[in-house]
């Protein structure tokens, strides 16, 4: 549940506008591509925790490569995580003032986002993942609802051409879709060993399962918006938010877009405080801390400020978020876990050698 929230939160709003654009009709085949490279991060990971049954990414890495090599790697992941986080609720922010509240400072959003998303993360994951799951379920009736009463406005025939510009578009939208989300599967090697014992059989399975499902939800997303709105897909923000404007039914349900700010509200919130929980391990880990819920705060306090220093405007966030973050995490996540793997696999194999 956890995993499938923390990837499809913020994801099922802010991706397809800027897919879209990239990859025009074929957006769904660029998730499935993007996806397919999740599912690769995924099995690294999972192939680590059985290697290493009970402990956590950080010390995996210190088995492996050493203590020096792990904090170096692990500063420079560092730095993306905290940016990350700034990045996910600056995003709630901007869709606020540019949506619902104009004259509203963004501060005023990221402030409350950052505060409820410490609280709730100290009180740890038992409780994230019980109240988490009920949000989830509101939320995601929430999408197909909305999705559901569009019916009567969607267009297949705006599906086709699916190639029009050819392959290369394909690939860049999944460029885009590997830094957001699907680079982020990394994260979850930090809920692994959290897992109960009696579940680390099934644990696999259930994994692939809540990705695919994330891979599905955001395919019907971005194909339910381009057969909403034809060519111009690609220059409609939030385009779940806009699907859910044009929503009419018997005269009785109109301008149901709140629904939907609800549901972004909850999935951005719920993907702030499973950030900062993975953040505040990471750091503990890292530095050999005792307590890793005693920095939640201040690492919480640090992605505000890091929101309000880094982020000018939405455009900046928008080059962020669609042109540095694939290279970003491909850098911090992709090249660490792949010699993490490589190792662990040659010295499994050594000894027979």
């Amino acid at each position: 549940m956890l995993f499938f929230v923390y990837m499809t939160g913020s994801a099922i709003i802010f991706n397809p506008t800027p897919l879209i654009e990239r990859s025009g009709n074929a957006a769904w085949l660029s998730l499935l591509l993007a996806g397919a490279i999740g599912y690769a991060i995924l099995a690294m990971l999972l192939h680590l925790h059985r290697r290493f049954p009970g402990m956590s990414y950080v010390d995996i890495s210190r088995a492996l490569i050493g203590s020096v090599l792990t904090v170096m790697i692990g500063f420079a992941t560092l730095t993306y995580l905290l940016q990350m986080q700034a990045a996910i609720v600056v995003g709630v922010g901007l869709f606020m003032i540019n949506s619902m509240m104009r004259e509203t400072p963004i501060y005023a959003f990221t402030f409350l986002i950052f505060l409820i998303s410490a609280m709730t993360a100290r009180a740890g994951i038992e409780v994230m993942a019980r109240m988490f799951t009920l949000l989830l379920i509101i939320t995601s009736l929430f999408t197909f609802i909305v999705l559901l009463l569009a019916l009567p406005n969607y267009e297949p025939s705006s599906l086709f051409p699916m190639f029009p510009k050819g392959i290369k578009p394909v690939f860049h939208g999944a460029y885009y879709s590997f830094g957001f989300p699907y680079s982020e599967v990394f994260l979850c090697g930090m809920f692994l060993p959290y897992a109960a014992k009696r579940m680390r059989g099934s644990l696999p399975k259930k994994m692939y399962i809540a990705l695919s499902c994330n891979i599905v939800l955001l395919m019907l997303t971005t194909v339910c918006s381009i057969m909403v709105f034809g060519p111009y897909a690609a220059e409609v923000p939030y385009l779940l938010f806009s699907i859910a404007r044009v929503v009419e039914f018997q005269d009785i349900i109109q301008r149901i877009e709140s629904v939907i700010g609800i549901s972004l509200i909850l999935g951005s919130y719920m993907k702030t405080t499973i950030s900062l929980f993975f953040i505040s391990i990471f750091v503990s880990k890292l530095f050999g801390l005792r307590e890793s819920s005693a920095i939640v705060m201040p690492i919480a306090l640090v992605g505000f400020l890091m929101g309000l220093a880094t982020y000018k405007s939405a455009t900046q966030w928008l080059f962020i978020i669609n042109s540095i973050h694939p290279l970003w995490t491909g850098a911090v996540f992709l090249a660490p876990l792949l010699l993490l793997t490589l190792v662990a696999f040659f010295r499994k194999k050594s000894p027979s050698a």
